[in-house]
């Protein structure tokens, strides 16, 4: 009987990913790629979205060739999509429906920061004014919102029906891995410091939306028995964090010399590709977690003023 507790509880049978289908938006780079190929590495199927096919089928080439026929890995599939539009969440979901049964997690994953601003000169009205409102753009706050909040939205309701057929199908792995929805909110959805946030309203206006909308709509989703819960990144090595260090695999990296403007106590060039995707697993693997966004930050937040 301990043999049978131990099998149970073992690495390799709890993160057993064959069978289990993703979506992970933004999949190609940055985080989402840090959590697709977690995902491929045990045994995953897995559909990345993003803006350019081309982009989307180099990286799936590269990752695929490396999982070649090494037993337990999956595979990777790219579709071009805009996660940003209504009309674009309801034909991935249609197209991703035509090659899947079902699906088992939704990562709502992609992001974008744009319209930072410059620290007023002077701690006067005029210069708050010049910095914070003339220096933003009404473009670049729609933009935002639409990519990083209002997105995930569309995205959540146009795969219920997918997540649905997984929870209700006599797959094995059904019976293993409850139906999920996983936002990347931020944890500058929490932060009062917008240095931690690239001096971006709009960025930290939407992971805060992204954050509240985690946990209101894993309430609303309890009669379907979907859950949705989230992960709050700090710094990691993407192209947002680090412009121009992208390699041919999709890795950035963040060079030590940057200069970072917070603080990162467990290493100034923030977390790993490992350190993601262990909490990507955790979450998936995991049925008692619902309605709540993980903080991995290396203990930014514990030296910048939050609300977490």
């Amino acid at each position: 009987m301990a043999d049978k507790i131990l099998e149970h509880l073992s690495a390799t049978n709890i993160f057993n990913l064959q069978d289990v289908v993703a979506v992970v938006t933004g999949g190609g780079s940055g985080i989402g790629l840090m959590i697709s190929s977690t995902l491929i590495a045990n045994g995953a199927t897995v559909y990345i979205i993003g803006p350019k096919q081309e982009d989307l089928d180099r990286i799936a080439k590269i990752y695929n060739s490396a999982a070649g026929n090494k037993a337990g890995t999956g595979r990777m599939h790219g579709i071009e999509g805009d996660v940003r539009l209504k009309s674009e969440a309801k034909r991935l979901a249609e197209e991703i429906g035509k090659r899947e049964k079902y699906i088992t997690v939704l990562f709502n994953n992609a992001g974008i920061l744009t319209g930072a601003f410059k620290p007023p000169a002077s701690a006067t009205a005029a210069d708050y004014v010049s910095s914070l409102f003339d220096g933003v753009s009404q473009d670049d706050f729609d933009n935002v919102l639409r990519t990083n909040a209002v997105g995930p939205y569309w995205l959540t309701f146009a795969f219920l029906p997918l997540l649905e057929k997984w929870k209700n199908s006599d797959e094995p792995a059904a019976k293993k891995f409850v139906p999920q929805i996983i936002m990347t909110s931020s944890m500058n959805g929490w932060t009062k410091d917008s240095s931690t946030g690239g001096f971006s309203y709009p960025y930290l206006m939407s992971k805060s939306a992204l954050g509240h909308a985690t946990s209101s709509l894993a309430h609303e989703l309890l009669p379907l028995g979907i859950r949705v819960n989230g992960i709050a990144p700090g710094l990691f090595p993407t192209e947002m964090a680090s412009p121009g260090t992208s390699n041919e695999l999709g890795v950035s990296h963040v060079p030590p010399e940057k200069k970072i403007a917070f603080e990162v106590p467990a290493s100034p060039t923030g977390g790993t590709n490992r350190d993601m995707g262990t909490l990507a697993l955790f979450l998936v693997a995991n049925w008692f977690v619902n309605g709540e966004t993980v903080l991995i930050d290396g203990g930014t937040l514990l030296k910048h003023p939050s609300a977490y």
